[in-house]
């Protein structure tokens, strides 16, 4: 059955988003929504409190207790996926006849089960999550925590060849995640990433200072931080690190450059002022995987950005960037545009490359893929 009924299986609770994957599934289940569909969420809790939006939103919501612990971390499946098995939810599943879009990897503990065998399944790939959490092991130092994400690499890569062959459709964020899945599947397509913007509102002329925004928290982001921190130490202009929890790396590293501040947990209305503020917003990555939602988010509301070729890979985005990848090339293009003002034909161009990421029409696109499946 269809009848614009649609299981969501998201692996954490999508509010508030303020992290990638969370910013994808909200926007998803909520333009979805918005074009008649009712969506039956289904959310596992991890460090969130219910949302009374999601509520408002959705058809229905259930939410779902995760089993973390050392026997889901011993078990031969990937611990982010053990852990959400939880047989509510198949009962749930099974109660109510309807395609299911699993959310990421993470949620796909039942797309094998012999009772949704009929059911049209979706996988929503954030990430080839193998590759990923490789390069999770690469920046951590922490041996445990090394060793954690060696074997869930290596659980992940085997678990996803015994489980994307039960999806009849692979949901991949970017076109270089497309183009792996259906080389290996045969059943991918690309569905860009689900965001909040649908025209770009940057502003001409000069910015205020160089950006970067971050949860300052995350391994690949404190890598990237303390990286910016060495290699713009020398420029003569303002340079802010913001977001999530910065950790006392960055702190120690910037605490003798009177021109680096660090905002520290800033609220989303400030976040969004100091994008819009910036002169510069400064984009590496040393984790080439998925789409970072905090590019969009400054293609959309910022004025020039630089960006490493490993944040603009598989993205098309990759025109819009000033590209650098060493120190000295970062430090030497923002030198350049302090003195270049963003101008109209600037916002033009991010206008026409920017439009296959309106949440409406990848709604769209969703909803006549399962209607085409499914006739």
């Amino acid at each position: 059955m269809w009848n614009k009924h649609l299981h969501i299986v998201s692996l954490n609770i999508p509010l508030p988003a303020n992290y990638g994957g969370m910013i994808d599934i909200w926007h998803k289940a909520k333009a979805l929504s918005d074009l008649g569909i009712k969506v039956h969420l289904h959310c596992f809790e991890y460090g969130r409190s219910h949302q009374k939006e999601l509520e408002d939103t959705c058809y229905s919501v259930n939410y779902y207790k995760r089993h973390t612990g050392l026997a889901s971390w011993l078990s031969n499946e990937p611990y982010i996926v053990k852990s959400r098995e939880n047989n509510e939810l198949l009962q749930n599943l099974i109660a109510f006849d309807a395609p299911i879009l699993f959310e990421g990897l993470h949620t796909t503990h039942f797309i094998a089960n012999k009772e949704l065998k009929d059911r049209f399944k979706i996988v929503r790939a954030h990430n080839i999550e193998h590759e990923y959490y490789n390069g999770l092991k690469r920046q951590e130092h922490n041996l445990l925590k090394k060793f954690f994400f060696l074997t869930e690499s290596h659980k992940l890569e085997r678990y996803e060849k015994k489980a994307m062959p039960f999806a009849q459709l692979i949901a991949s964020i970017t076109e270089k995640d497309t183009d792996y899945f259906s080389s290996t599947y045969g059943h991918s397509t690309h569905l860009p990433a689900f965001q909040p913007n649908s025209a770009v509102c940057g502003k001409t002329d000069f910015g205020k200072h160089i950006l970067y925004h971050a949860n300052l928290s995350v391994p690949e982001n404190i890598e990237a931080s303390l990286f910016l921190a060495k290699a713009l130490r020398d420029i003569n202009f303002p340079i802010i690190f913001a977001g999530k929890d910065p950790d006392k790396a960055l702190a120690k590293a910037v605490s003798t450059n009177a021109n680096i501040a660090i905002c520290a947990n800033p609220t989303s209305e400030q976040m969004d002022k100091l994008v819009e503020d910036a002169q510069i917003i400064a984009l590496p990555t040393f984790q080439p995987t998925g789409i970072k939602l905090k590019l969009l988010e400054s293609l959309y509301k910022g004025r020039h950005c630089v960006a490493n070729r490993q944040m603009v890979a598989g993205t098309g985005l990759e025109s819009l960037c000033h590209i650098a990848d060493s120190a000295e090339e970062f430090a030497q293009i923002c030198r350049d545009l302090i003195s270049k003002p963003f101008d109209i034909n600037d916002l033009q161009n991010r206008s026409k490359l920017l439009s296959k990421f309106d949440a409406s029409i990848n709604a769209q696109k969703l909803i006549d893929l399962i209607d085409n499946a499914l006739r």
